[in-house]
């Protein structure tokens, strides 16, 4: 797995500070992806497990949460690192283009956070009231996109 560049975000996992790791590789392709740049399986650097346990020593004490923007592709090695994710007491995120059924329910057992539904431009991202797109907490099924838009309704998934 390889990954692009990593950067701290507040807004991506309401309510933690993440380490967004940007993984190359997204076999997805979707239509006006704003992350083109990382459908390139051969872009960006090693991510190992050894060396994504250097990266969260690095950041641990900025951040709570690991989040894998992609990976779901390469499932053995994306449970090898949110293991290391976990061992570091940090919860963990994923970001994917896949639909609900289309997630291996072994991430969903062990995932804080998922993001997930393909970008549909006209439809808009998190941000949008008409988006197909769902961030959940899996600990608490509650649905997180109203984090993102003036909808205040609590949802939970069902």
């Amino acid at each position: 797995m390889r990954y692009s560049g990593l950067q701290i975000v507040f807004q991506e996992i309401p309510e933690e500070i993440s380490l967004a790791l940007h993984i190359t590789g997204c076999p997805l392709k979707c239509p006006g992806c704003h992350s083109a740049d990382l459908w390139n399986s051969q872009s960006g650097l090693q991510l190992t497990p050894q060396h994504l346990n250097q990266i969260i020593l690095e950041y641990s004490k900025y951040v709570s949460c690991i989040l894998f923007m992609g990976g779901e592709w390469d499932l053995s090695t994306l449970l090898d690192l949110i293991d290391i994710a976990q061992k570091h007491s940090k919860k963990t995120a994923l970001y994917t283009g896949l639909e609900w059924h289309q997630v291996p329910q072994i991430l969903k057992n062990k995932l804080d956070y998922l993001k997930y539904g393909p970008f549909i431009q006209k439809l808009g991202g998190l941000n949008s009231k008409i988006t197909n797109q769902r961030l959940i907490n899996l600990k608490t099924n509650k649905i997180l996109n109203s984090f993102f838009t003036e909808d205040t309704n609590d949802q939970t998934y069902r």
